[in-house]
C-alpha cells in the first residue's frame, strides 16, 4: 500500500453529514443532487430558499439562514460558486455579488453513496447461481481475448470484475442476514415452516451450482499461463490510457498493478491457498445454514405434534379415571399409568437369562451376594501377599521391542542404495516404514541446513535438486504423490 498525502488528509466534504445543522445541509445537498441528475447544474440562493420552505420542515427558515448554509457548504468544498453578473443592471446589484452554486465532484459521489446506504435494506441481498456460471464462462474465454482488440478485451475484463464484485458482496450480505439474531429468532417460530421448503430449495440450488462449477473454475484458473494474463493486462492498460481524461492520468504501472491485484483476489476466492478458499467457506456456511434450518423445522414440528398428542392423551386418561368406581381402582390405574410413588430399585443384578419383556421379577433365577458387616469392630482381616516378580515379563517385553527395532532397521537398510534413499525409486513399502521416512524428511526440511539425524544417530541431508518434480510413493495402503526428494546418508546405517 502506498501512503500518500491524499490518503492521510481529512475529507472536509463529508462534514455536512455530521454537522450540527446536518438536517438542513442534507436536504440542501439532496436538492442539488436531484437537480444535477436532471442536468440542471447551477442554482441560485432563491431556488434553495423556496425549496426549503416547500418541504414544510423548516417553517422559520429565513433567506439569511439560507445564505449562511450555502456559505458553510461552500467552505467545506461541497459547492462551487460563480458570480452571476449577467443580470446586474446597477452598481449596487453588482457589488452584492449574486452567486450561482453547483455541486462539486466529491459531493456528487458522496450523495450517490448516501443513496445506496439508504436503500441497502430495501434492496436486500441474494444468492445468484447465474453469477457463478457467468464468471466460469468469462474465465474460460480469457485466453481468446488475446486475439481481440484492446477495447473488447478491456470490456470483457471489466465485466468479469463487476460480476465478481456482485457475487462477493451479495453472498456476504445474504449469509450475514441468515446468521443475524433476527433470523435466528424467526427460525424458532411456527411461521418459519410456511416458507422453509422454498428457502431450503433456494439454498440447495445455489450449493448444487457451487459443486458443478467450483472444481472447473479452480482447474481453469490454475492452468492459465501467466504470460496469457500479462498479455491481457497489457491490452487493458493500452485501452485505459487511450481514453482522454481531464483529471489526473494514472500511470501504466498503477493500472497494471490494479489488474494483477484483482486477478490475485479472483484466484484467492476460487482457488485459495493450501485448499482454503472463499468458495469452500461459502459452501460450508451454506451447508451449515441448511442443517440449522432443518433442525429448527424438525424441533418446531415435534413440539407441535407432541403438544397435540398429549392433549388427546390427557383427555383420554381423564375419561378412563372417570370410569373408576372406587378409590382403590383409581390408585391401581395411577400406578399403572404414572408408576408407583415409592418404587424399589434393584442394583447389582447379574445379566438376565432372557430379554423377553413378558418375563417378570419372580421368573428370574435367584442370585446370592455375600454381605460384609458394616460394624467398625468386625473388620475383615487383610492377608499379606509377597510382591509379584515381573522380571520375566519385562525381559520378554524388552526382547520383543528390540526385535521390532531390528526388523525396522533391516527394512530401512534395504531401501538405502549407495548411501541414499530416492523416494522415486522405492519399492512398495509398509505404512510403518513410510511413517519413519516421512518423519526423517520432515526433520531435514525443518532445518535451515536441510540436515537431520535418525534415531540411531546417523546424519543425513535432503537433496532438493528435483523437488520441483513430483513422484509417486507406493505403499501397501495406497499411493502417495509427493515432491521428488532424495535423502543422502552421511554414514552407515
Amino acid at each position: 500500500m502506498q501512503i500518500s498525502e491524499a490518503l492521510t488528509k481529512k475529507i472536509m466534504e463529508t462534514s455536512y453529514l455530521t454537522a450540527i445543522n446536518a438536517d438542513r445541509y442534507r436536504v440542501i445537498m439532496r436538492y442539488f443532487y436531484e437537480e444535477y441528475e436532471k442536468i440542471h447544474y447551477w442554482l441560485n440562493k432563491e431556488d434553495v430558499f423556496d425549496m426549503m420552505l416547500k418541504t414544510g420542515l423548516f417553517p422559520d427558515y429565513t433567506l439569511n439562514q439560507c445564505q449562511l448554509d450555502l456559505q458553510a457548504l461552500l467552505e467545506w468544498g461541497n459547492l462551487t460558486a460563480t458570480q452571476d453578473s449577467a443580470k446586474a443592471t446597477t452598481y449596487q446589484e453588482f457589488k452584492n455579488k449574486k452567486f450561482r452554486y453547483q455541486l462539486s465532484e466529491y459531493t456528487v459521489e458522496i450523495e450517490r453513496l448516501t443513496l445506496r446506504l439508504e436503500s441497502l435494506e430495501v434492496e436486500g441481498a441474494s444468492l445468484q447461481p447465474s453469477l457463478i456460471e457467468r464468471i466460469h464462462r468469462q474465465i474460460l474465454a480469457l485466453p481468446s481475448l488475446i486475439e481481440k482488440s484492446d477495447e473488447e478485451a478491456a470490456e470483457s475484463w471489466t465485466a468479469l470484475n463487476q460480476d465478481f464484485i456482485r457475487l462477493n458482496r451479495n453472498y456476504q450480505d445474504y449469509i450475514r442476514t441468515l446468521n443475524s439474531a433476527h433470523a435466528e429468532e424467526m427460525m424458532k417460530t411456527e411461521q418459519f415452516l410456511m416458507f422453509k421448503d422454498q428457502l431450503l430449495m433456494y439454498l440447495r440450488t445455489f450449493v448444487k451450482t457451487l459443486q458443478e462449477h467450483a472444481l472447473g473454475l479452480e482447474e481453469t484458473m490454475q492452468n492459465l499461463p501467466e504470460t496469457t494474463m500479462e498479455s491481457l493486462f497489457a491490452k487493458v492498460v493500452r485501452y485505459e490510457q487511450s481514453i482522454p481524461r481531464i483529471e489526473k492520468k494514472t500511470t501504466d504501472d498503477q493500472i497494471l498493478e490494479n489488474c494483477r491485484g484483482r486477478w490475485r483476489s479472483l484466484k484467492l476466492w476460487f482457488v485459495g491457498e493450501n485448499g482454503d478458499s472463499e468458495i469452500t467457506r461459502l459452501y460450508d456456511s451454506t451447508n451449515e445454514i441448511i442443517r440449522r434450518m432443518t433442525r429448527y423445522a424438525q424441533q418446531i414440528s415435534e413440539r407441535y405434534t407432541q403438544g397435540a398428542s398429549r392433549v388427546e392423551d390427557y383427555r383420554h386418561l381423564a375419561q378412563v379415571f372417570l370410569q373408576c368406581t372406587t378409590l382403590n381402582e383409581a390408585h391401581n390405574l395411577s400406578a399403572m399409568v404414572f408408576g408407583p410413588e415409592k418404587m424399589l430399585h434393584l442394583k447389582g443384578l447379574p445379566d438376565r437369562a432372557t430379554d423377553s419383556i413378558d418375563s417378570g421379577v419372580y421368573d428370574e433365577v435367584p442370585c446370592y451376594f455375600d454381605l460384609d458387616s458394616r460394624s467398625r469392630k468386625a473388620r475383615p482381616k487383610s492377608s499379606r501377599l509377597p510382591h509379584p516378580d515381573y522380571q520375566l515379563e519385562r525381559q520378554l517385553q524388552r526382547m520383543a521391542v528390540e526385535e521390532q527395532q531390528r526388523q525396522r532397521r533391516e527394512s530401512l537398510r534395504v531401501l538405502i542404495q549407495e548411501r541414499s534413499i530416492d523416494f522415486a525409486a522405492l519399492p512398495v513399502i509398509s505404512a510403518a516404514v513410510r511413517k519413519i521416512l516421512l518423519s526423517w524428511l520432515s526433520r531435514g526440511l525443518n532445518s535451515s541446513s536441510h540436515r537431520g539425524r535418525t534415531e540411531e544417530g546417523v546424519y543425513f541431508h535432503v537433496n532438493l535438486e528435483n523437488a520441483s518434480q513430483s513422484c509417486v510413493l507406493r505403499c501397501e495402503d495406497g499411493c502417495f504423490v509427493m515432491p521428488h526428494f532424495i535423502l543422502e546418508m552421511e554414514g552407515d546405517y
